[in-house]
């Protein structure tokens, strides 16, 4: 009997044992079908989590570090902010792709997964901006456009600022001879259009001396012998008579002495009807000749005032012919004959205005004539080369006279 219950046991134990292993085959079963799942579902991201990990090795490390140097190199000017961060454009960029390349695998296309590389950077700023969002990056770079647009009217007032500077500076800037590049213009005009500074080196340029503000000054030695000299110097202005006032009438006459004093200047009652004042050239209006001085009173003083004494003019046959006077040829000094002078002025027959201007630079017969002022600019030109002309004269009346001897020698 024992034996029976002994087997009885046995089997029993048996039982339990086999209902405890077939359960505990289940749960085996189970738990490792649920970690088949488990580990078919977070396959892909650990992949591409191994692909996203920065590198370990010291190798790769470097190289990462040359390439982001190159990149820093090759991107353009820093934008500087309010808030004082500095962003570079390439590091923007670099910023943004790495954002997108350490998204979820959910948000990109799992089907250009393995042909992405991603390009870890070192940087600390970059590795402080890989962590942040890619919303974030957004709002970042919106904000500083922002306060740039609440910035215009600051920057229009700076720009108003440096344009009125830079007209100021304009303004106040010397010309220079690169400037004054044109030549054969007169400086007094540009005196009157670009100012003084520029005028004086316009006649540096061309050579000439500064010309005096008072021409009367310039013709006339102050303080000087106010009366008769053995040289003086005639002027006449004429109007016109007959049809169309082709024909001329003595007008006025005026006598300087040798330092440009006048010594006398009457204006001549006319004989017949004028038709043409000429007044634009001659200065002569009605009221000045109406009263004037008979024509025979004016002949008889002037040719006291000539006798024995040497006469300059300019053209003085003009002169002499309209007094209905005559003079010595001998002296006679003709500024508009004087050779050195025609050299000058490039000329056969220079005019007096053109002759001052260009011997004396003194403009003279602006407008109105004067004959005061014309018989003064004759005699200046005279006595700046007095001595020269005077010595040629001398010089041509010795070889006249040694050729007369000649003449009246007697042939042996």
């Amino acid at each position: 009997m024992s034996k029976a219950k002994e087997k009885e046991k046995k089997a029993h134990l048996d039982a339990k044992v086999h209902k405890s292993t077939a359960k505990d085959k289940r749960k085996k079963f189970w738990i490792k079908h649920n970690m088949k799942k488990n580990s078919e579902k977070t396959a892909a991201p650990k992949k591409n989590q191994e692909k996203s990990q920065p590198p370990q090795e010291a190798q790769q490390i470097s190289a990462n570090w040359k390439s982001l140097q190159q990149i820093l190199k090759t991107s353009q000017p820093e934008k500087k902010h309010q808030n004082g961060v500095v962003i570079k454009k390439n590091q923007e960029n670099a910023f943004r792709n790495s954002s997108t390349n350490s998204a979820a695998p959910s948000q990109r296309d799992p089907g250009k997964t393995g042909k992405r590389k991603i390009v870890p950077v070192v940087s600390k700023e970059a590795g402080v901006k890989l962590k942040l969002p890619a919303t974030s990056v957004s709002q970042q770079c919106a904000a500083p456009k922002r306060k740039k647009g609440k910035e215009i009217p600051k920057s229009r007032e700076q720009t108003a600022k440096k344009m009125k500077k830079n007209i100021s500076l304009v303004e106040e800037r010397k010309p220079t001879e690169e400037d004054l590049w044109f030549d054969d213009v007169d400086p007094d005009d540009i005196e009157e259009t670009m100012g003084a500074e520029a005028a004086e080196i316009m006649r540096k340029k061309q050579g000439i001396r500064k010309q005096s503000k008072d021409t009367e000054s310039s013709l006339v030695k102050e303080k000087a012998f106010d009366g008769l000299t053995r040289v003086v110097a005639i002027d006449c202005e004429m109007v016109g008579v007959g049809p169309d006032g082709e024909d001329s009438i003595l007008a006025r006459v005026s006598l300087v002495n040798q330092f440009g004093k006048c010594i006398y200047d009457k204006y001549v009652k006319p004989t017949e009807e004028v038709t043409d004042y000429r007044t634009a050239v001659s200065g002569i209006r009605p009221e000045d000749i109406k009263d004037g001085e008979d024509i025979q009173t004016v002949q008889r003083e002037v040719a006291n005032i000539l006798q024995g004494r040497i006469v300059v003019g300019h053209a003085i046959h003009n002169d002499l012919k309209i007094l209905l006077l005559d003079h010595p040829k001998k002296k006679i000094r003709d500024t508009q004959k004087y050779k050195p002078f025609r050299k000058i002025a490039k000329s056969g027959r220079p005019s007096l205005k053109v002759l001052c201007k260009e011997v004396l630079n003194i403009k003279v017969q602006q407008g109105e004539h004067s004959s005061v002022q014309d018989a003064q600019a004759t005699m200046r030109l005279y006595t700046l080369v007095k001595k020269q002309w005077e010595a040629e004269i001398k010089a041509g009346k010795k070889n006249k006279d040694s050729e007369e001897k000649k003449k009246r020698k007697p042939s042996v």
